[in-house]
């Protein structure tokens, strides 16, 4: 289940990744199957190659993208969901969501 996201945010990830661009989106989300979690980034980009060597570059393994038709991304959560966004300076879903490692 997901929750915090405000519909911009939703719009503007989803016409980035369709552009081809490597677009991050981040919310609050419980799944029984991940106790602990309670968010995830999601980074999508319709270019599955461009998205497979971002991620490549963090350790993803690109089976592990998630293979939407429109929006394929990769969720992340935990470790290395901070480590990456840390990386990426992506200050502002740190800050907002509180995320530590």
């Amino acid at each position: 289940m997901a929750f915090g996201l405000k519909r911009k945010e939703l719009v503007d990830w989803k016409r980035k990744v369709e552009k081809g661009e490597i677009a991050f989106l981040t919310h609050f989300w419980l799944d029984d199957r991940f106790p602990g979690c309670d968010t995830v980034t999601k980074v999508g980009c319709s270019d599955i190659e461009k998205l497979s060597q971002w991620g490549a570059q963090y350790g993803l393994n690109a089976r592990w993208i998630h293979h939407d038709p429109r929006f394929p991304h990769f969720d992340l959560f935990g470790e290395h969901q901070y480590k990456i966004l840390m990386k990426e300076r992506k200050w502002d879903h740190i800050e907002r969501f509180n995320l530590r490692p």
